[in-house]
């Protein structure tokens, strides 16, 4: 007969399965949150239709996103943004462009980026990751 505290007439500790079931290595969560780089620009191939990114380079239908990341929205020069692009506050942080590509005229009613927007969290923190390797100059 097997006891409780038993598996199979052997005893079992089962104080820190609670512990161990509810902490994921610290790596992995790190990793999820900050999305892969290499995937985000797979993920960019789409938005060339519309961007560069080569540091110093034109605006095409939208503007260059050579270091967007950090970047107060709607300053790129030479760009013509819409009125609540020019008019905003926002600054591109990691948060802020997760936001608006998940929606843009949700997040910012009125800009001119014809874009739905992106449903998938993961691609979207991939994207964003991508974005943030690309520097200014």
């Amino acid at each position: 007969m097997v006891r409780q505290g038993e598996v199979l007439g052997a005893a079992v500790s089962f104080a820190a399965l609670p512990v161990i079931l509810a902490s994921p290595p610290a790596a992995s969560a790190q990793q999820a949150a900050a999305g892969n780089a290499a995937a985000g620009a797979r993920q960019f191939l789409a938005c060339r239709a519309c961007h560069t990114v080569a540091p110093g380079g034109a605006n095409g239908v939208g503007p260059n996103l050579a270091g967007i990341m950090g970047a107060k929205a709607g300053t790129r020069p030479g760009f013509a943004y819409s009125p609540a692009m020019k008019g905003t506050t926002l600054v591109w942080t990691a948060a802020e462009m997760d936001a608006f590509l998940a929606r843009p005229n949700a997040r910012l009613p009125g800009n001119k980026m014809a874009y739905a927007g992106m449903a998938n969290a993961a691609a979207r923190r991939d994207l964003v990751a991508y974005l943030a390797t690309l520097k200014a100059k």
